[in-house]
């Protein structure tokens, strides 16, 4: 009989921001900025089930876009800055929440997806 290693299962909170494997949390879940590793360096958890969509793309967007329009329209109001200047100031401020966003919120919805062992949806009618 095969010896099963039992884990301590990460909140999907540290996932986001740690950006660690959602069984152990010990290895990394992105090999690159936003792109999922193929499967975890320390535990051996095949990533093949990722399947964030574009769920964390759309939060993000909204949330950032309305928290920079508002401080932007803020900062246009009370200081009346060139458009140049807000245009310079804003853009790498919304690249860079953007980018840690999207880590953030795929790390989480992709822990989710993990603990709850979230599959494609399919339709009743469907022979299995």
């Amino acid at each position: 009989m095969a010896d099963r290693q039992t884990y301590i299962t990460p909140d999907a909170f540290q996932v986001g921001l740690k950006g660690c494997c959602p069984r152990c949390g010990q290895g990394r879940l992105f090999q690159g900025i936003l792109k999922p590793a193929l499967r975890c360096m320390a535990c051996g958890l095949d990533y093949a089930f990722i399947d964030s969509g574009d769920g964390p793309a759309v939060f993000v967007i909204l949330i950032i876009g309305f928290v920079i329009t508002a401080l932007a329209l803020a900062l246009q109001t009370s200081l009346n800055p060139p458009i140049w200047l807000q245009v310079i100031l804003w853009t790498p401020v919304i690249i860079a929440l953007s980018i840690w966003g999207l880590r953030f919120a795929k790390g989480i919805m992709i822990s989710l997806q993990f603990q709850t062992k979230a599959k494609e949806g399919k339709l009743g009618t469907e022979n299995d």
